[in-house]
This record gives C-alpha cells, sequence and structure tokens, in this order.
C-alpha cells in the first residue's frame, strides 16, 4: 500500500504546486480531485490538454501513483452542491452526470490512472429501493461501456447520506451491474459512521474488489471527516488488514474541509500514518 493524499484537502494550492509539497513530505501517491481550477474537464480542449501534460509530467517526475476523484462540491452546479446525481428523476439531468463521469474516465486514461472513483449521490425525493437500483444501473451502462473502452477500472464509493450508503447496499447494486471494471472505494471513515461492523473484517470480506481506500478519523453517526486523534477509529488493525490483504494501492487522506490550513493537515497525517503503515519488525 502506498501513503496518499485526496487533492480535494489541498482545493487552495495550483495542482503541481500541490503534487510537489505531497512528494516533498513522503507520499507516493495523490487521488486528484476534478475541480474548477484542478483539470477541470469542461475547460476548453487545448488549455485542458496541456495542463493534463504538466501534471502527468510532475506526478511521473516525482514517482507519484494516481487516482481520479469526481465529488467536486460546486462543478456541475454552481448553486447546489453535487447536483446532479446519478440518482436524478430528470434522465437530462442524470446524463450531466454521466457526462462528467466519462469526461473523468477520458482523463484518467490520459494520465494513467489506475482508477476512476466516484459515488451514486442521494435520490432528491421519496424512491423505491427497487425502483433506485434499476435507475442507478441504467445510469451506468454508458458509463461501464466507456471504461471498458478505455480499460479503465471504476471505484464506487458507498458514501452516507447516499442511495448506496454501505457495502451491504453496494453488494446489491453489484448483483446487477456484475462488471470487471466495476470495484470499490472503501472510505473506512464511512463504515464507521455508518456503523457497518468491524472494519478490518470487511477490508478482509472485499480484499478481492478494493481499487482505492480513503481515510480519516470520524464519529460514529456523524460524517464528518477528522484530523486523526479527533474521531473515535482505531488505526492499527486497519492498516494491519490492509497489509494482510496485501492491498497495493492508495491509502488516500480525505481532509476536504482542511485547505485552509492544508500544510499541517498533510504533514500530521504523514506523521500519524507512516509509523502505522511500516511498522518496526
Amino acid at each position: 500500500m502506498r501513503l496518499g493524499y485526496n487533492t480535494n484537502g489541498l482545493a487552495h494550492h495550483r495542482l503541481r504546486d500541490a503534487i510537489e509539497l505531497l512528494a516533498d513530505e513522503g507520499y507516493t501517491s495523490v487521488a486528484i480531485t476534478l475541480d474548477a481550477g484542478a483539470l477541470d474537464p469542461f475547460e476548453e480542449p487545448a488549455s485542458l490538454a496541456r495542463q493534463v501534460h504538466q501534471v502527468r509530467d510532475a506526478l511521473d517526475r516525482r514517482g507519484l501513483a494516481r487516482v481520479i476523484e469526481t465529488g467536486a462540491r460546486y462543478l456541475l452546479n454552481p448553486r447546489l452542491k453535487h447536483d446532479p446525481t446519478l440518482m436524478d428523476p430528470d434522465p437530462r439531468r442524470r446524463a450531466v452526470r454521466v457526462d462528467f463521469l466519462l469526461r473523468a474516465i477520458d482523463l484518467a486514461k490520459a494520465l494513467g490512472a489506475e482508477a476512476v472513483s466516484f459515488w451514486s449521490g442521494g435520490a432528491p425525493g421519496p424512491l423505491d429501493d427497487e425502483d433506485g437500483l434499476t435507475r442507478l444501473a441504467v445510469a451506468l451502462q454508458p458509463v461501464l461501456a466507456h471504461a471498458e473502452a478505455a480499460e479503465m477500472p471504476l471505484a464506487f464509493e458507498p458514501e452516507p447520506g447516499m442511495f448506496i450508503d454501505t457495502l451491504d447496499r453496494f453488494a446489491r447494486l453489484d448483483e446487477r451491474i456484475r462488471h470487471p471494471l466495476f470495484d470499490l472505494t472503501v472510505d473506512v471513515g464511512h463504515v464507521h459512521c455508518s456503523g457497518e461492523g468491524d472494519i478490518a473484517g470487511l477490508l478482509r470480506r472485499w480484499r478481492s474488489r478494493i481499487r482505492n481506500i480513503h481515510i480519516e478519523d470520524m464519529v460514529p453517526g456523524v460524517h464528518e471527516h477528522l484530523m486523526f486523534g479527533q474521531g473515535t477509529m482505531e488505526f492499527p488493525p486497519i492498516l494491519d488488514a490492509l497489509r494482510a490483504i496485501d492491498y497495493p494501492g492508495g491509502v488516500h487522506v480525505e481532509l476536504s474541509r482542511h485547505s485552509h490550513m492544508a500544510v499541517e493537515a498533510v504533514r500530521a497525517s504523514a506523521a500519524f500514518l507512516k509509523p502505522l503503515m511500516n511498522p518496526p519488525r
């Protein structure tokens, strides 16, 4: 496994500056959140192509692995966070999210990324469970087809408050999808927040499907990403489980509300996690 960091916690840094900072602090993987000013996929094509070349060069030069994240808050709708989603009842609005994910796959391919991470979004109103699963599965078909053409793995993230909010509900969706490129982002804080059970045991259970890990501290029942030591999570068993399953990817710190103190958060997270990821023998 590799120590990583999500750039949604470096929102006030230029992306290439963020890459240099993370490399200097000992990180070896970057979860790049596409956003305004950070590889905005809706930017003019020639300008975007230049940025992709520069960012890939920076990542390659510093030897950093990378995944693409799609959780930008206001990129698709400047007035409403995370809108629209794959769960929107209006197919035209769902298509906006689908188009974004297709562009994310293209950018991931151009950057040599390991996966594209995304989520369902919340249901905007009352929705029968079976109808919701059907809506989501249908919306995912063009995304899966595009990922297949690009040979790009997808890492679906269950998230509290969204239609697919737990690993158990991911399993129900997975039964409908059944695609070799459709795998998991596991946010260990989300598992703790949702009270899903023993995190280490769940990591072992899903070992063959995990493409991406998010990590932070959290408390049960409150979806707030906290600095390590500010929540109630026990991290040694989590890192032990990731070692036991030979997880090869990034363990990406996600502190999306800490950009105002990004350098401090980057350094404190590395100081906390490095000894747990590489314990003395």
